[in-house]
Order: structure tokens, then sequence, then C-alpha cells
């Protein structure tokens, strides 16, 4: 495939020079299309985003789309227990092989390519970065209709590096009811206007508690204000979603595939809609 000539050198016939120029595609990329990349963020860590990823996936799955999930929290990946995966992913001449779920839901974890699941990744952030970045370039992710990023807490290295060099069609941003964990959030809200990216929305985690005994709602992590943050931020509210003891446990057996949560539904319509 020829290169893609840049916006920076297009009346030259040669652009290679231009340090603004397309990258030639890999053997990978090549031999996958993903329609849309979508990033889940929170910003701060403890918030359920890993488990709000994994659940939209089955959402989005359950609707009859193809779906993947690239595990960019690389020092913290949890994707692959979610989903009871273990082993090697393995390749082919063109790259390496995402691990498919029970469901069909397609992974790309480091946490695949260890010898085991709790063996510490002590890198820097430009290692880990260049492995997310290896992650899209090098992984044969076939015909998907969404891939789902999910991304390290934070506004450093690996968003960073993610924003600038992946064709992210939009971001999710994901908090909780505390009052910390929004004004954290915030920043991250304020990165993705810095680089110009679609906020698809909020959705706020955690939001309640059903008691077992009278059937109320306890607010463990203070009165929901997800609606209010995103108005102030001017982006989507797309649904608040309890703190389930189930859901816990279907993540610890890693069988996130089968608990039912209708709320993601619902906010699954959300993103196609707005995809």
């Amino acid at each position: 495939m020829a290169k893609e000539q840049c916006n920076g050198c297009a009346a030259a016939d040669d652009c290679s020079g231009c340090p603004s120029a397309p990258a030639e595609l890999t053997a990978a990329q090549k031999a996958s299309r993903v329609k849309n990349l979508i990033a889940v963020m929170s910003g701060k860590g403890g918030v359920g985003k890993s488990s709000v990823t994994a659940l939209l996936a089955v959402a989005l799955r359950e609707k009859g789309f193809r779906v993947g999930i690239l595990d960019a929290d690389v020092t913290g990946p949890s994707i692959p227990r979610l989903f009871g995966l273990s082993g090697t992913a393995s390749a082919s001449e063109d790259g390496l092989l995402p691990v498919p779920t029970a469901g069909g839901i397609k992974i790309m974890s480091l946490n695949l390519m260890l010898p085991a699941e709790d063996t510490p990744v002590v890198w820097r952030g430009p290692i880990i970065s260049q492995l997310v970045g290896q992650f899209w370039t090098e992984v044969v992710w076939g015909e998907l209709d969404y891939l789902l990023i999910d991304l390290p807490p934070g506004t450093g290295d690996v968003p960073i590096s993610i924003f600038q060099s992946f064709p992210v069609s939009g971001v999710i941003t994901v908090t909780n009811p505390q009052q910390l964990a929004g004004m954290i959030v915030r920043k991250s809200i304020h990165m993705l206007n810095l680089y110009k990216l679609k906020n698809y929305g909020l959705i706020e985690n955690m939001a309640w508690l059903e008691c077992p005994d009278c059937g109320g709602s306890v607010h463990l992590f203070g009165k929901p204000r997800g609606g209010e943050e995103a108005a102030r931020e001017g982006i989507p509210f797309l649904g608040a979603l309890p703190l389930d003891p189930s859901l816990t446990a279907a993540a610890d057996a890693g069988r996130i595939e089968e608990y039912r949560a209708e709320a993601f539904a619902a906010i699954a319509d959300k993103i196609i809609a707005a995809a």
C-alpha cells in the first residue's frame, strides 16, 4: 500500500522527509479494519473504569456488533481476569492475535503475554507507551465495529500517546459520586478539550447500593451528582450505575459476560447513536 500523502507536503511528489508524514501501514493494520475506536477514561483510579469498559463491550456484543478491548492499563491490567482469560496470546505471520472471550470479544492485554497474571510490570512510562502503541500497530484486530481502549488512571504518558497517534473516535468518562473523584475526573475531561476529542459522555459508577433489607438506596460515596457534573462540563450524561455485589462476584469468577446489566443496554444505545 502506498503512503497516504500528508497535508504538510501535499504539493510534493514525495512526503517521506516531512515529520508529519503518515507511516507505512504494518501487516497487522492492513489485516484489520476498526470502525470506531473509543477510549474509556477516568483520570482517577478505583472508580470501576475497567468494569465499565468490560460491561459496555458485552452490551455492544449482545447487540450484534463485533467488539474488542485494548487493555492500555499496562501496570494494572484487569480485563483478562474479568473475562476469565489466561494463557499466552498467539501470533500469525501478520502479527499478534487477540484472545477471544467466551462471547466472542477480542482482548489484547499484557497479562496475556506474561508467565503469570501477578508478574509485576516495572517499566517506565516511555516503554509502556511503546507497548500500547504496538497493541494498535502489531495486533491483528480483523473486522471490528468497536474497539474499546481501557486507559490507565491519570493524564500522563499513555493517554497522551494514544490521543496523539491513534485514530480515536471519542472518549467515555467514568466517575463516582465522591467529590474528590469528581475533581480529578474533571482534569481528564479538560484534557480531552485540549486534544479536541469528542466526549461521548459521563458515566457515574457506584452511585448507590441497594439495601438488602429495605430495598432503599444507600449512598456510600455521597449523593449522586453525575448529571450535574455532566451539565457543568457541557457533555452528555450517559447514566448512573449501582455498586452491585453480584457484579463483584461475577468479575472475581471471570464471568462478567454472564452478568445482566440492563442499564448498559441503554448506555450502549446512546454510544451507538453518537458514533
